[in-house]
């Protein structure tokens, strides 16, 4: 029997891969200006500090960072990393647990909460790759609707009433891929709503310390009366993506099926990065980290909104006050997924906004990060572009 008649698993059916890793190849390209990622800035990378801390955490603790961990966590990290989100979102968690990256707590969350056919809300865009893990874990999606200021609780809890969810998933601060933020009586609502029906919620903040100006929110979870929110968090945007160290904090029941879910998946979280963050945490690292980084990404925002002032009479875009993310929709019947290929001949790459959207449409719609390219950079490809639009 010939390999191609192979059946695979019915999860894999409404799954075709990510769309924004299918465009990474073209972006690959020599000379390629990409807004298509949601990668740090090169220079917010800080691979020297990195370097020092891990020779020095290898010289205090080696032979325990080189040898297998616990599942729940490397022990130091686990006592920084709970002080460090309690004073993130102001409140006592019960636990919380180390994961490779928030996109595996979102994971294990799934493996933990979801069976086939349960009901999941979710906001509508929301991040593509999340959504992917909702699939895989075959959940019946439904979107919330939204305005400019985020999901909106009236909808919310009709979607409530009528599909009986097992979970909400939100992004509240600087939204990926929109880059609105949530406002503080709409998280109190979601918060109350969870309570009041008895809905999981996962409040996903990965870009939450990336602010640029404004008044930061408190956390949904910090209006959360009886365990009902779930806070996933990352250090992949203010240290570094490729040491894949996220966290989950919330209910020790819902974080105890987790942890027996990464059990199969990868044993624990490399111990060695989680000894970095540790240190990062432990030597209160971060704050100066985070401002100076903050400071070269509020400029290239702003650079990037001036930019889009300058496009053709239609174009509608957010003003976010943090992230990574614009989130832009173009006038008329512009299908950016056919202009796309306009785009790249004059190497210029963005994600067409179809892709984040729970039912597919919104073909006019692109979402641009800023925070990978240069001021040059971004000057070139968003003249390219608006020239693009003008001919479309």
């Amino acid at each position: 029997m010939n390999i191609d008649q192979i059946r695979f698993a019915e999860r894999f059916d409404k799954v075709t891969g990510s769309a924004i890793r299918e465009i990474f190849k073209v972006i690959a390209q020599p000379g390629m200006i990409s807004f298509a990622g949601g990668n740090p800035s090169l220079d917010a990378l800080p691979d020297r500090q990195v370097s020092e801390l891990a020779q020095y955490v290898l010289a205090q603790d080696g032979k325990a960072i080189l040898q297998y961990g616990a599942t729940e966590g490397y022990r130091p990290f686990l006592e920084s990393l709970k002080e460090y989100v309690e004073k993130q979102i102001g409140v006592t968690v019960p636990a919380v647990l180390p994961v490779t990256g928030s996109t595996q707590a979102m994971d294990l969350l799934c493996k933990a909460m979801i069976d086939p056919g349960d009901t999941v809300l979710v906001e509508n865009p929301s991040f593509l790759g999340n959504l992917q893990c909702l699939k895989l874990y075959q959940a019946n999606l439904v979107a919330v609707e939204s305005d400019d200021n985020g999901l909106l609780p009236d909808d919310l809890e009709q979607k409530i009433l009528r599909y009986h969810p097992k979970m909400l998933y939100t992004i509240p601060t600087f939204q990926n891929p929109t880059g609105k933020s949530l406002p503080e009586d709409r998280r109190k609502a979601v918060a109350d709503l969870a309570n009041r029906y008895g809905m999981l919620v996962a409040e996903d903040d990965p870009y939450r310390d990336l602010r640029y100006e404004g008044t930061p929110c408190h956390s949904i979870k910090y209006f959360d009366q009886n365990g009902w929110v779930m806070f996933l968090g990352s250090f992949s945007k203010i240290i570094s993506p490729g040491l894949r160290v996220g966290y989950i904090a919330g209910d020790a029941s819902v974080i105890r099926k987790c942890t027996v879910g990464k059990q199969s998946t990868d044993v624990h979280t490399a111990n060695l990065n989680q000894a970095i963050v540790d240190q990062y945490l432990r030597r209160n690292l971060l704050p100066d980290h985070i401002q100076k980084i903050c400071s070269g990404y509020g400029a290239k925002l702003q650079q990037m909104l001036r930019c889009l002032e300058q496009f053709p009479e239609g174009v509608r875009f957010t003003r976010p006050e943090g992230g990574l993310f614009i989130w832009a929709e173009l006038p008329g019947k512009i299908d950016a997924v056919n202009m796309l290929a306009a785009a790249v001949e004059k190497k210029v790459a963005y994600v067409p906004g179809t892709y984040f959207c729970v039912d597919g449409g919104h073909l006019n719609t692109i979402r641009l990060n800023f925070s990978n390219s240069s001021p040059e950079q971004i000057d070139i490809g968003m003249n390219a572009l608006r020239e693009i639009i003008e001919q479309q």
